[in-house]
């Protein structure tokens, strides 16, 4: 992780932001080291999402700077092509976006919605709900493992059915032969 998660919260941004654009790197490696480090998951999954989401929008901009004619004198890709792939990302427009995080396909999708020129607003905000998305499951994974894990008193059985038989009592207190008199 190039020693990214030593440098806590600005080495997870920097990290997200260049994971998000054309250059391969895990930032959901990088977020989980992060993560387990400083046990802060509102803080990580704030600067986690905002740094994977500009860089995004970075590669979307950079998409939308292609030109039909590049592509075609310099990857020797023909017009027919690129009007099957256009077709392709009208069909599902905006909405590919949701899944830019996927690793590798994900960079894809972004640089060819903007290199297509899909609206601009939906597309950025649709990235921002898609990465807010995935960092949302792995903070909710990561503090699953760590309750289970490190905290294993709470998921044994016996607490779970204790509480579950307080919380009947109370409720049944609180309901029967109280004002509201159900």
């Amino acid at each position: 992780m190039l020693g990214l998660e030593k440098l806590g919260l600005l080495g997870l941004f920097l990290g997200n932001l260049l994971a998000a654009t054309v250059i391969p790197f895990s930032s959901d490696a990088l977020y989980i080291a992060v993560l387990a480090m400083m046990k802060e998951p509102v803080a990580c999954f704030a600067v986690a999402t905002a740094g994977n989401w500009l860089g995004s929008v970075v590669t979307y901009y950079m998409g939308r700077l292609g030109r039909w004619e590049w592509i075609e004198k310099w990857f020797k890709v023909k017009k027919e092509t690129l009007e099957k792939q256009k077709e392709k990302i009208d069909c599902w427009g905006v909405w590919l976006a949701l899944i830019a995080w996927v690793p590798f396909i994900g960079d894809v999708f972004v640089i060819a919605l903007g290199f297509y020129r899909t609206r601009q607003i939906p597309t950025i905000v649709l990235l921002l709900i898609g990465k807010a998305l995935r960092f949302l499951a792995w903070t909710m994974l990561f503090i699953r493992y760590e309750l289970r894990h490190l905290h294993p008193g709470l998921y044994d059985n016996s607490a779970l059915s204790n509480m579950k038989r307080i919380s009947c009592v109370r409720w049944d207190g609180c309901l029967k032969g109280t004002r509201w008199g159900w």
